[in-house]
């Protein structure tokens, strides 16, 4: 289990940090990156208690600039980059380090996320890739190949990581996992989902909800898709996105939610914004 180090991204994540940490097996390797929040304090003594490193950052810089400011400190060989609001089922460590030993081509791997009812989920899909690397249904009961990995919990050989530069500090939030994913799937491995390794993912409660919060998120989720569709070269990127920001718009619960009505116009404003970003096209 030595050969992981948790990374965990933080951002006014007090509500949640406690039960992550609490499920990480005492001994292993723990860096902590606060993203500026207005609980540091609390985080700091978080940290202590639970050995962890702290880097603090004095403002916001962004998930992926915050995950690489976190692996820049860990030396072990695998580095699994685990939010705030995710809780390890016991266990889960030592299977992931045995399913890196027996897939040793694979650069990347996520763990089995249970759903509310215990089923393992995972990535079928995104709307970067083209719909015929799209995986089947399947059941999962063993591990296998994906076509991208969720970044809730994403862990990646150190070695590969930095080969490929790590993630992209141009994409301040949102869809820098599928970046990642497809970067080292072209350059140094296939990604692995790995059965035996199950944790639990509360899904967006890393951050306190509210329209607000809500609205920030949809709009770096809209000018982040453009972004990264453009540099994985998929076709009329700004179109397709445009056009799903305003097929959701028209969803009966985004008319009768504040929080989500505020998500789907800011989705739709962060499209627009983001239509003359020019990123230079990632070929492998």
């Amino acid at each position: 289990m030595s050969q992981i180090t948790i990374i965990s991204v933080c951002y006014n994540s007090t509500g949640v940090l406690p039960e992550m940490l609490s499920s990480i097996p005492e001994g292993v390797p723990t860096i902590l990156v606060d993203n500026g929040s207005d609980d540091i304090e609390t985080v700091r003594l978080l940290a202590k208690a639970h050995d962890a490193t702290l880097v603090e950052s004095p403002e916001n810089i962004g998930f992926g600039r915050a995950c690489n400011l976190g692996a820049a400190k860990a030396t072990s060989d695998l580095l699994l980059f685990l939010n705030p609001d995710s809780h390890l089922l016991p266990g889960a460590l030592d299977a992931l380090q045995e399913g890196a030993d027996n897939h040793p081509d694979a650069s990347a791997f996520n763990p089995a996320i249970l759903d509310r009812k215990g089923a393992p989920r995972f990535r079928r899909y995104s709307v970067i890739i083209p719909r015929n690397e799209t995986l089947p249904r399947k059941t999962a009961n063993s591990d296998f190949e994906l076509p991208v990995l969720v970044g809730a919990a994403f862990l990646v050989r150190r070695e590969a990581f930095e080969a490929v530069g790590g993630f992209d500090p141009e994409i301040f939030l949102y869809h820098e996992d599928d970046d990642l994913s497809l970067r080292l799937k072209a350059g140094c491995g296939p990604l692995y989902y790995i059965h035996n390794a199950q944790m639990r993912h509360a899904r967006g409660k890393s951050s306190p909800g509210s329209p607000a919060i809500a609205g920030l998120k949809g709009w770096y989720m809209g000018q982040s898709r453009v972004y990264v569709a453009r540099k994985h070269e998929v076709p009329m990127a700004f179109g397709r996105a445009l056009a799903s920001a305003l097929l959701q718009m028209l969803s009966p619960v985004v008319l009768f939610s504040a929080r989500k009505r505020a998500k789907q116009w800011a989705f739709l404003r962060g499209v627009w914004h983001g239509r003359n970003a020019r990123p230079a096209p990632f070929r492998p």
